[in-house]
């Protein structure tokens, strides 16, 4: 197995450090980032923002690529939402806080658990996101906020990973900008989390290649310029993203069907990095379908067993057994263009354009830009 995930990783900070960075610097200590004391900071993820693509399509945001070096790109993986939002929020990777990608197969339970929007009974936000925030441990002056839509106030997302700082609305992004701008005027020492989920939202109906897809980029830019008018000149910004973002098309769809589904009990994750669940996970059974996956499907992607992918420290250099048993006995990760279904999921399913998820730099690789008070001398 070809450890694409460390490679792509290893030079570069992940999510988890964003947030301990950010911190030292309001202490006034020195960091791995190497960020200057600042009174207090604003990290603002931008939903899908992706590194190449920002930068193929940076002509439409020169406020926010304004100073951003080569060298100022970290990492993510699983490069989907819920991961890279509680990677940032723990400051841990996903092997350690147990949101290791968009759904996952709860075989206790014996059903589905989808850890964006489906968190039912049984899966209660506060104990199934295994680590305590950086807002909950938080001591002293330092004062956590969240600014984000109302919607989000009370899902279970926001219970499992935003919990411990104060939770305050925007309906727009201009909104959500001018909010923190007003926080970081008032507060002596804010750590505010901005979030805006359009970019990612318009890439996923109409793909990141779209039109649709670039006026949303220039409205984001728009509203990051009025944060950047409004903000104290000794608050420090950093804009990050939890994940890239590839245009997938039909034709490009692929399924996992006859003996791919021989022996398996369950097949979750999200299109582009399939967790697979077996009836019976021995060694033996376990050999037999990884061979079956590869011999299918290994030229376009990456198939390796769960105990090959902690290993490769895809989830991070902790996995805690909570988190392990949520892993699919068998991980499939997308590396050329394509999506994996199973017959039974229905065109509504497949309908989504712009898809991430998986291994490849293209989604793992994102942007930690400094602005404010962060921002690069020269």
């Amino acid at each position: 197995m070809t450890p694409i995930v460390l490679s792509a990783g290893e030079t570069r900070p992940s999510l988890a450090d964003v947030l301990p960075n950010c911190l030292a610097a309001i202490d006034g200590e020195p960091n791995a980032l190497g960020l200057p004391p600042v009174r207090g900071a604003v990290v603002m993820l931008v939903d899908g923002l992706g590194a190449e693509l920002l930068r193929e399509r940076a002509g439409h945001a020169r406020h926010l690529v304004r100073g951003w070096g080569r060298r100022d790109t970290g990492f993510a993986f699983p490069s989907t939402t819920v991961a890279g939002i509680t990677s940032l929020t723990t400051a841990t990777r996903a092997g350690a806080h147990g949101l290791v990608g968009y759904s996952i197969w709860d075989r206790t339970a014996g059903e589905y658990r989808n850890q964006l929007s489906g968190w039912g009974p049984g899966m209660e936000p506060e104990r199934w996101q295994l680590e305590p925030t950086v807002f909950e441990r938080l001591t002293g002056a330092v004062e956590p906020y969240v600014v984000s839509v109302e919607d989000y106030r009370d899902s279970g997302l926001t219970r499992a990973s935003l919990r411990g700082a104060r939770y305050v609305a925007g309906a727009t992004m201009v909104e959500r900008c001018e909010v923190a701008a007003r926080i970081c005027a008032d507060r002596p020492h804010p750590l505010v989390y901005l979030y805006h989920a359009e970019l990612d939202q318009t890439g996923h109906k109409h793909g990141c290649e779209s039109d649709r897809w670039l006026e949303q980029l220039e409205a984001l830019d728009s509203a990051f310029s009025r944060l950047l008018r409004l903000l104290p000149a000794d608050i420090g910004v950093l804009v990050v993203a939890d994940h890239g973002m590839l245009d997938i098309g039909a034709h490009e769809q692929r399924d996992l069907d006859g003996e791919l589904l021989d022996g398996v009990a369950a097949i979750a994750g999200e299109p582009r990095v399939r967790h697979v669940y077996l009836d019976d996970p021995s060694p033996d059974l376990l050999a037999e379908v990884l061979d079956r996956y590869r011999r299918r499907e290994g030229e376009r992607a990456v198939i390796a067993s769960r105990d090959e992918a902690i290993e490769a420290g895809w989830y991070g250099p902790l996995v805690r057994p909570e988190a392990a048993a949520r892993i699919g006995d068998i991980v499939v990760a997308a590396r050329k263009r394509v999506t994996y279904y199973t017959p039974p999921m229905t065109a509504r399913m497949r309908a989504m354009v712009g898809q991430h998820g998986s291994i490849t730099e293209r989604e793992t690789i994102v942007p930690i830009i400094r602005h404010g008070a962060f921002a690069r001398e020269g």
